[in-house]
Order: structure tokens, then C-alpha cells, then sequence
């Protein structure tokens, strides 16, 4: 995709679906800023909000809690992500079933970070779920959950090549997966030559693109080159010399992730995962210029 003019979209025949994905907080002043960022995104009615877990467990407790509450004090559906790292079968059974036993319905299942960190060599727990495909398998045993897989238009970074790693989705959609996420990207043809090479190996399930909007663009950057996924030169451009410029740098963000929703509803997009780093106001707007409107909901008190 290169760079556009903002304009209206056209009206899509389908309407519009958003979920937002949360991290938990690791201070009261970020729970302070989460929950204030979910006041303010839950009366747009997203189908589902997704609570991500760290590498190895590291946030379960932190990810549960939050899961926890959003079940008791809102309205909202919680996706709560669940890896495969550094646990074994039965501690992992055990995460699931207190999930299920809290109302939730819906996992988002990873294989997770290798514990020594992005780039370096993923080792399987040796009494563990060894591929994502087995954990979704795990899953659908336990409890009628909804299983959310991830996907990636450039391929994973450790796989070989992207029909491989289209193998991979295939064999998760084989046990089970009821929807994949896709990695964030810039480019839309990225995002549909993708999506024709997997309807072309039969896999069906909705394939909803992943979006973040630039908080911070040398952050996204760089997490960007961990993952795989390209930044193409006009979207640096569009960035160049407002690292101490907050508020244009905001304005900047908002008209890039319009210009790529847009498009991607032009082209018959309908469905969409926000990564919203936390924060409601890039998010909200895009939100609106989609057409979503406020609607009475019970968000958190």
C-alpha cells in the first residue's frame, strides 16, 4: 500500500466488526491508564477484547486478573491469550480451566516467545504442548472455547519459507482454530496476496488484519524487525524529525492507520483486531471514521 489521500470509505455490504487487544498492567498508574483506555473503547461494542500473556507464564497472574475482572464488572467478551512456553501439559490444563471457570469463552492460542527471547532458539517444555496446533487441540478438549490463532502475511521469522508457515496455520486450523489474527503490516498487498495463498490451500476460517496504530514510531519499528514485518520508507518519511513532537506525531499516527483501514475496507475488509498498546485515543478515532458509533454498554466502574 502506498501512501493515500484520506477520503470517505465507501459503504462495505458487511458491517463493521473491531476487537482491541490489552496488556495487563504492571503498575497502578498503567492499570490506571487501562482501564481508563477500556471505558472509552468498550461502548463501540468490539465482538471481543484480547489480554495478551507473557513469554513463559510471566504475566499469568496479571493476565487472569484482568480477564477476571472484565468477566465481573463489564460487558465485554475477553479473549485471554494463552503460549505454550515453559509449562508443562497439566499446568497449561489448569490455566484453561480457570478460565472457563471465571466465563471465559474465548482463547487466543500462541506458541509464545522462546524464553531467552525473540531470535533466539524455540525449545518446546519437554512435558508441555510442543506446537500451537496441539494447544489448540488441548483447548477444544477441555471446553466449547472459541480459538483465535495468530497469522502472519510476511511468515513468521523462523519459519523457512511462507508456504511453510502457511502449513503451520493449516495445521492449526486442522485442530481447531475458529479464527486467526494476523501479525501488524503496512502494506495491504501484503495482507491480500496472503490471504489468496491461504483460501488457495483451503483454509477458510476469517482471516481479520492486524492493526496498530504508531504510538511510537521507533518502538513499532523496532519490534517490527523482530517480527518480520516491513516498514515500508514512505511510512518512515511520514515519521522523520517528530520524535520531540508528540502531539503532530499523534496527528501523524491517526491519518496513517485511517488511510490503511480505508483501503482495507475499499477492498472489502469488514472485520478488524486493534493492537492498542493500551491507549483509546488513535483507536477511538479510527473507530469513528469506520462508522462506529457509541452504544450503552456496561463498561468498567
Amino acid at each position: 500500500m502506498s501512501p493515500l489521500t484520506l477520503r470517505p470509505s465507501r459503504q462495505t455490504s458487511c458491517p463493521i466488526k473491531v476487537s482491541f487487544e490489552f496488556f495487563p498492567p504492571k503498575t497502578p498508574e498503567m492499570e490506571t491508564t487501562l482501564w481508563a483506555s477500556i471505558q472509552r473503547l468498550a461502548p463501540l461494542n468490539p465482538q471481543f477484547v484480547s489480554v495478551t500473556y507473557g513469554a513463559g507464564g510471566s504475566t499469568r497472574e496479571r493476565t487472569h486478573a484482568t480477564v477476571s475482572r472484565l468477566v465481573q464488572e463489564t460487558s465485554l467478551k475477553p479473549a485471554a491469550h494463552l503460549t505454550c512456553v515453559a509449562a508443562t501439559k497439566d499446568e497449561v490444563d489448569d490455566v484453561i480451566r480457570s478460565y472457563w471457570d471465571a466465563g471465559v469463552r474465548h482463547v487466543v492460542a500462541l506458541r509464545g516467545d522462546p524464553v531467552s527471547g525473540i531470535g533466539t532458539a524455540y525449545e518446546a517444555h519437554p512435558g508441555g504442548y510442543r506446537q500451537t496446533c496441539d494447544l489448540v487441540a488441548g483447548i477444544k478438549a477441555i471446553g466449547d472455547f472459541e480459538v483465535s490463532v495468530s497469522a502472519y502475511p510476511e511468515k513468521h521469522p523462523e519459519a523457512a519459507s511462507l508456504e511453510a508457515d502457511i502449513d503451520v496455520l493449516k495445521a492449526k486450523v486442522d485442530c481447531g482454530a475458529d479464527r486467526a489474527i494476523t501479525q501488524f503490516f503496512f502494506d495491504n498487498d501484503h495482507y491480500f496476496r496472503y490471504l489468496d495463498r491461504v483460501r488457495a490451500r483451503g483454509i477458510d476460517i476469517p482471516i481479520v488484519p492486524g492493526i496498530v496504530p504508531v504510538q511510537n514510531f521507533k518502538q513499532t519499528a523496532n519490534f517490527a524487525a523482530k517480527t518480520g514485518a516491513s516498514v515500508p520508507d514512505w511510512l518512515a518519511a511520514r515519521f522523520d524529525g517528530l520524535d520531540h513532537d508528540v502531539e503532530t506525531r499523534k496527528l501523524v499516527a491517526a491519518a496513517v492507520a485511517a488511510e490503511q483501514v480505508i483501503d482495507l475496507v475499499d477492498r472489502g475488509v469488514s472485520e478488524f483486531h486493534f493492537y492498542t498498546m493500551n491507549r483509546a485515543d488513535l483507536v477511538y478515532a479510527i473507530c469513528h471514521l469506520l462508522g462506529l458509533r457509541e452504544q450503552t454498554v456496561k463498561a468498567a466502574a
